[in-house]
C-alpha cells in the first residue's frame, strides 16, 4: 500500500504532487467558499440564469458546493463524481475508438508520451479509457502557465494532477524545477506503482506536426546518480508513446489565428481557460487514441525522440477532414497509398468551418489540418527511397 506523502515530515515533491486524500478534505472546503470558481460554474452551467440574474445563479452554486463539500472526502471521491460528467461529455461530443490497449501489460507502471493536441482533453480520454477498462488511471502533468488562479490549481491538484514549474527565471532554478519533477516522476514509477502521462512537447502542436522536444526526454533522466546513464532511467520508466487523433479541432479558429500572428502574438489573459473550456465542450467529430509500444531497451535521449515521432507518425489517425485541408493547400489529388478514415464530417460542414474563420488565418487552418497527411507522405517516400537503394555486397 502506498504510504501517504502529506505524513511525512519532509516531502519533497510537496509543492508540485497531486494532493493526498488526508489533504482532501481541507482544499474541497476552500473551493466550495471560492467565489471565482463558483462564478465561473454560474455562468458555464447557468449561462441564461447567468445573463438575467448572477446573484439567483451564484446562491444556486454556492448551494450546490456546499452540498458536494459534504458527501465528498477523498480524491477518489472527487472522480467519481468527475468520470459520469466525463464520460457525458465524450460520448456527446465524438466517436471515440482506441487500439493498442489488447497489446499492453497495464499492471506495469509507466510513462505514457503523448502527443498535445488539447490542454485538457488528450490525456482526459486516456484515463476515460483506462478507467472504462477497469485500469489505474493516469497521474497527468500541468505546466504552472495554466494555473493562473490558486483555485484552478487546487481542482487541478485534487484530480490527480501535478506541476511542471515553467514561470521560472534564470538557469538554475529552471534546472532544479527540471530535477525536482525528474524525480517525482521516477518515485511515481519505480516506488509507488503510479502510471504517468507527460506531453512530448511544451505546448500545443499548434501547426499540427508532433515533433517530440529533446529536452522533455532528457528532463526524464535527470534523476540519476553518478553511476546511472540516460539509458538506464529511461529503460526504468517503460515509455510508452500515446498518439491521439481528432477528427476535428475545437480549437482550430484560435489557433490559426495564433499561427498567423507569428512571433507577435500576444496572448490574453484568460486565454487558456477559454481553449480548455473550448476544447472540452466543442465539437470533435471522431477521435481514436492509440496505445503505441513500449520503447525497446538502452535508448539514449535522441534515440528514444527518433522512437516516439516515428510511432507518432505511423499511428496518427488521419481523416478525412485531414485529406481534404492538404488537397484545398496545394491544389492536388492525394497519393492513393494514403490511407484514412472518412469521419462523420461532411465535405460541406468542413469547407462552411474553413470560410467562418478570418481569411488572414485561412492558410494556417489548412496548415494545422494537412500537416499530419505531409509527414505520413514523407515517411512513404523515405520508405520508397530506401527501397529502391540497392544493399551493399557483402
Amino acid at each position: 500500500m502506498t504510504e501517504d506523502p502529506s505524513t511525512f515530515i519532509e516531502d519533497p515533491f510537496s509543492e508540485i504532487r497531486p494532493y493526498s486524500n488526508s489533504e482532501a478534505p481541507e482544499v474541497i472546503r476552500r473551493l466550495a467558499r471560492n467565489e471565482e470558481l463558483a462564478g465561473t460554474i454560474a455562468r458555464w452551467k447557468f449561462p441564461r440564469l447567468a445573463r438575467i440574474s448572477l446573484a439567483l445563479a451564484l446562491g444556486l452554486v454556492r448551494a450546490w458546493l456546499w452540498i458536494l463539500a459534504r458527501r465528498l472526502s477523498t480524491v477518489e471521491d472527487l472522480q467519481n463524481v468527475i468520470a459520469p460528467n466525463l464520460a457525458r461529455m465524450i460520448k456527446k461530443t465524438s466517436r471515440f475508438s482506441t487500439s493498442g490497449m489488447n497489446e499492453l501489460d497495464f499492471r506495469r507502471p509507466r510513462v505514457y508520451v503523448g502527443n498535445h493536441r488539447d490542454i485538457v482533453m488528450d490525456p482526459a480520454y486516456a484515463n476515460y479509457a483506462l478507467h472504462r477498462s477497469g485500469v489505474r488511471t493516469l497521474a497527468v502533468a500541468i505546466g504552472d502557465n495554466l494555473l493562473s488562479k490558486p483555485w484552478i490549481s487546487d481542482l487541478m491538484r485534487l484530480n490527480r494532477s501535478f506541476i511542471v514549474k515553467r514561470n521560472l527565471h534564470g538557469p538554475r532554478a529552471l534546472l532544479a524545477a527540471a530535477k525536482l519533477l525528474s524525480a517525482y516522476i521516477r518515485a511515481s514509477v519505480e516506488t509507488d506503482d503510479n502510471p504517468i502521462w507527460i506531453a512530448h512537447r511544451e505546448g500545443r502542436a499548434k501547426d499540427g506536426r508532433d515533433v517530440t522536444e529533446p529536452a522533455v526526454i532528457k528532463m526524464l533522466t535527470l534523476s540519476r546518480e553518478r553511476e546511472e546513464s540516460p539509458e538506464s532511467i529511461l529503460d526504468t520508466l517503460n515509455i510508452v508513446p500515446l498518439i491521439i487523433s481528432y477528427e476535428l479541432d475545437p480549437c482550430d479558429a484560435l489557433k490559426s489565428a495564433e499561427l498567423s500572428a507569428g512571433s507577435g502574438y500576444i496572448k490574453s489573459e484568460f486565454e487558456d481557460i477559454t481553449s480548455i473550456a473550448t476544447g472540452i465542450v466543442g465539437h470533435k467529430g471522431c477521435v481514436h487514441l492509440h496505445f503505441g509500444t513500449p520503447l525497446p531497451g538502452h535508448l539514449g535521449v535522441a534515440e528514444a525522440v527518433a522512437a516516439i515521432d516515428q510511432q507518432m507518425v505511423a499511428h496518427y489517425r488521419l481523416y478525412q477532414t485531414n485529406i481534404w485541408a492538404w488537397q484545398w493547400l496545394h491544389g492536388t489529388p492525394l497519393p492513393n497509398e494514403v490511407q484514412y478514415d472518412r469521419g462523420t464530417t461532411t465535405e460541406a460542414d468542413f469547407r462552411a468551418r474553413f470560410e467562418a474563420i478570418p481569411e488572414a488565418h485561412q492558410r494556417w487552418f489548412l496548415t494545422m489540418y494537412a500537416n499530419p497527411v505531409t509527414r505520413r507522405l514523407d515517411v512513404i517516400r523515405e520508405q520508397e527511397a530506401s527501397d529502391k537503394t540497392p544493399s551493399n555486397a557483402m
